[in-house]
């Protein structure tokens, strides 16, 4: 049976274009120039791992790796040697870029991700061992012009155990001309096996300026604190987006205000603020508020130790956690809040408690909290 036409991709972001429609990559030129020069010195490793958090740019490095190589010439294809490349770009009337970027598709290209279930009608929840496999068909096919040859698996620590053993034999004993690329949100999840077998290539998040011209590009903009944004959203693309999208920096300010005033919170602003959070439809806003709290918790123990964050990701941050947050005893308190209160709230969530009186939980513990510090 085939798969409806409207399937949502899961190597996409909600909101974003599709990281192969990207023209540029922000903020990661050391990776590429690594990728790069072991391309020019004829050492380019069949297996590269791409690793980070998610949404700062791993899958739009895959895909212009992936576009550079299946764009370079076969051998011997011309009279004169090619100058070495400089860049990854490629023109944008490119035939092989403009197609990619336009349908993902190329007949030296295979992606492996998350596929199609029938029966539930839904996205699987793991790559299952039949996507790797396609691997040995694709590569059994030669390439007609000797060019190269391309697979993305994006994610890699999604696939399941049996789906990995089966990339591990590509890995083992890859063809000429082959490069897997595979983006990984949590490197270490894949098995040892696999990772020792690829060249690993960490990407950091992005920075203020980088993850603003990120968010251009995806035609969103960044608001009107992009340092900000970058400080909540931890230099995610995919989280700045949700951020905007659900008023994220305007929460996140009211729950600094909130807090900021414990122990002695204000109670009449901890019961608008669960009420909001509670409001038919309002699903996603509770999620973000426990989201947003656990943030500030986890900024507040950091903050015991290393001091307030140098950039502030709501006005009076930085005063509420020098004064909530002063030594390590009071960071050590906040880390166990924060491994505590968050969780908590999201176990009686899910036994369908009420919403508006798991806030107003969270809101007395974290008050609690700072008593008991004082």
């Amino acid at each position: 049976m085939s798969t409806p036409d409207d399937l949502p991709e899961p190597d996409r972001l909600e909101g974003a274009p599709h990281p192969r429609a990207a023209a540029q990559l922000h903020g990661h030129a050391s990776a590429e120039a690594a990728f790069l020069e072991a391309f020019n010195a004829g050492r380019l490793h069949h297996g590269w791992l791409i690793g980070g958090p998610r949404g700062i740019g791993k899958a739009t490095l895959a895909w212009r790796m992936a576009r550079f190589l299946l764009a370079q010439p076969a051998p011997g294809a011309g009279l004169f040697a090619a100058p070495e490349p400089e860049t990854l770009d490629l023109p944008a009337d490119h035939p092989v870029g403009a197609r990619l970027r336009a349908t993902g598709t190329d007949p030296g290209l295979m992606v492996i991700r998350r596929g199609w279930d029938e029966k539930t009608r839904r996205l699987r929840a793991v790559i299952t061992v039949e996507e790797t496999r396609r691997l040995q068909r694709f590569f059994a096919m030669s390439s007609s012009d000797g060019g190269w040859r391309v697979v993305i698996v994006d994610a890699a620590d999604e696939m399941n155990l049996n789906a990995a053993n089966a990339l591990l034999k590509s890995l083992e004993e890859p063809p000429a001309r082959a490069v897997l690329l595979l983006v990984a949100h949590q490197p270490s999840a894949l098995l040892p096996t696999v990772r020792s077998r690829c060249r690993a290539l960490p990407l950091a998040p992005l920075g203020a300026g980088d993850l603003a011209a990120a968010l251009a590009q995806a035609g969103v903009a960044p608001g009107d604190d992009p340092a900000a944004l970058a400080e909540l959203a931890g230099g995610s693309v995919g989280a700045a987006i949700r951020l905007l999208e659900a008023g994220g920096l305007a929460l996140y300010a009211e729950l600094v205000a909130l807090f900021g005033a414990a122990p002695g919170i204000d109670r009449a602003a901890a019961h608008r603020l669960a009420d909001r959070a509670a409001a038919r439809g309002a699903e996603d806003r509770f999620d973000l508020t426990v989201a947003l709290t656990e943030l500030f918790l986890t900024r507040a123990a950091r903050a015991g130790v290393t001091g307030p964050p140098a950039v502030e990701a709501a006005p009076g941050e930085h005063a509420a956690l020098a004064r909530l947050s002063p030594n390590a005893a009071a960071a050590r308190a906040w880390a166990t809040a924060q491994a505590e209160i968050p969780a908590r709230a999201r176990q009686a969530r899910a036994v369908n408690l009420d919403p508006s009186a798991i806030v107003l939980d969270m809101v007395l513990r974290v008050d609690t909290t700072a008593r008991d510090i004082r």
